[in-house]
């Protein structure tokens, strides 16, 4: 009798085990819909770089060595221009700089949306025609993919 009792726990524990190893496997959507959801879409893994801020291991120094060079670069294209003196009231541009994945990039100036002030056509034509043969940027990365960044720039033009 002790034998039968044995044998029927061992055979019940055996079949209830079963359960344990029938768990789902997630399907390939699932698990990329999870992942997807993980990934913060509006911070890159490494912010654009010139090859002056590549030797810097500071995240935050690199990205500030970065932003500088490019204010600095900007501004010294456009010390040489007519800017200052089609537009004296003139003493700062905000410009939007997109760096693209293929490592091109775009300069925009930004204007109020009520400003009459300025001949805009024009300063962003002086924009274009200035900041032509710029340093070679690597653009930024996620997720070991190269990136299309997005930031302003305020750009002093007259340093007194």
């Amino acid at each position: 009798m002790r034998k039968i009792i044995l044998i029927t726990i061992l055979l019940s524990l055996l079949f209830n085990s079963c359960q344990y190893f029938d768990k789902q496997v997630p399907s390939q959507e699932e698990l990329l819909k999870k992942e997807l959801k993980s990934i913060n879409w509006n911070e890159v893994d490494e912010f654009p770089s010139v090859s002056e801020c590549e030797k810097i291991k500071d995240e935050a120094m690199r990205k500030q060595c970065f932003f500088e060079f490019l204010t600095q670069t900007i501004q010294q294209k456009l010390s040489i221009d007519t800017l200052s003196v089609l537009y004296p009231e003139l003493d700062t541009i905000e410009v939007k700089v997109t760096v693209f994945p293929d490592a091109t990039m775009r300069f925009e100036p930004q204007f109020p949306k009520d400003s009459v002030a300025y001949d805009t056509i024009k300063i962003d034509s002086i924009l274009h025609a200035r900041l032509v043969d710029f340093p070679k940027v690597n653009p930024a990365i996620k997720r070991g993919i190269p990136v299309k960044t997005q930031f302003v720039l305020p750009v002093i033009l007259k340093i007194e």
